[in-house]
């Protein structure tokens, strides 16, 4: 036994020096790593929004862009890129550099719908992402136009019954969030309406409200506005309870359709692999603007709710949602090529 004590120590020897080699050598890494993200932002960040300009995602980056830019000094640009349902924007954040300084800011719904709608999507929301945060709730309204003769919900269930395929719903982009909604609120209320593409929220809205088309579901942010103005004719809202802002509107649960519950879920997102110190300096500061009381207050006269969560729990909010939307999605067996 006594060669094999003298042949075992010299290997021992070689695997402790290599195990020493390895923590010195990971050692400048680490503080390389920590030095980039206390050097963070040093540049010029993009935050790409992959839909067309002037619905949610697009107002609110915008919103929270400005306020990065005031506090650390480096601009903050909003580069809104559309197309292919979302792909063309979410495809470039996932394949950007993973420093922080591309970053995406889309509904989480959107982006795992989308993702499951397209089989031309070639990335998978939760694996090629990293959340930073959700940054607000904001439910769906219904609306519709004022000429339409239909003042609450049950009413629009009516004439839509009495004259199949005759309203015209206006679907913000197919595979959408606001479209999938319309599609469920059809499902369940046995009713027909002819759906028409629209190029975002933004023209969506225009098309209700300059007549083109009858009806809407869309993020109560980018909405509400057109509903004080009395653009658009408000029948209902898709959240669990009641709004703070609109509280004489009836949620579709309190108007017969038990557990119907949409929204827009508003996030930024960084590539996958991302250190995770520059997404907690973002976090932190997103965190800190929006606790803001005027930024909360903006946020809830427009129908948001701040969430400003960790990465953590916003990747696994993530993953609860591609999962859901995509067994929505084969339910429904609905693809866009």
């Amino acid at each position: 036994m006594t060669p094999l004590v003298h042949q075992s120590r010299p290997m021992a020897i070689r695997i402790a020096g290599c195990a020493f080699a390895i923590v010195v050598s990971a050692a400048p890494q680490a503080a390389v790593a920590q030095g980039a993200a206390d050097a963070y932002p040093n540049k010029l960040i993009r935050v790409i929004v992959p839909v067309a300009p002037g619905g949610a995602s697009d107002l609110l980056a915008r919103l929270i862009g400005a306020q990065l830019t005031a506090a650390w000094g480096q601009q903050v640009i909003v580069d809104s890129r559309p197309g292919a349902g979302g792909q063309i924007g979410s495809e470039a954040v996932a394949r950007a550099p993973k420093d922080g300084y591309t970053l995406l800011f889309w509904d989480f719904g959107s982006l795992t719908i989308s993702a499951a709608l397209r089989p031309t999507f070639t990335i998978d929301p939760a694996r090629d992402f990293m959340p930073v945060t959700v940054v607000s709730y904001s439910p769906h309204l219904l609306v519709v136009h004022p000429s339409v003769p239909a003042s609450n919900m049950k009413q629009l269930i009516a004439l839509a019954k009495a004259h199949p395929g005759k309203l015209n719903y206006a679907a913000t982009g197919i595979g959408s969030a606001p479209h999938l909604a319309g599609i469920l609120f059809e499902m369940q209320t046995g009713i027909n309406w002819e759906y028409i593409p629209a190029k975002g929220g933004a023209q969506a809205m225009l098309d209700v409200m300059t007549g083109q088309s009858d009806v809407l579901f869309n993020s109560m942010f980018a909405t509400l506005a057109h509903v004080n103005s009395k653009r658009l004719k408000l029948l209902t809202v898709s959240s669990p309870r009641r709004m703070v802002s609109i509280p004489d509107t009836p949620t579709v649960i309190e108007s017969g359709l038990a557990g119907f519950v949409t929204g827009s879920w508003q996030g930024m997102l960084a590539p996958a692999g991302t250190p995770g110190d520059v997404l907690a300096k973002l976090q932190k500061q997103i965190a800190g603007i929006l606790a803001q009381p005027d930024m909360r207050q903006k946020l809830a006269a427009e129908g948001a709710d701040v969430v400003a969560n960790t990465p953590q729990e916003a990747h696994a909010f993530l993953r609860e949602q591609q999962a859901r939307w995509a067994k929505l999605v084969k339910q429904v067996g609905i693809k866009v090529e």
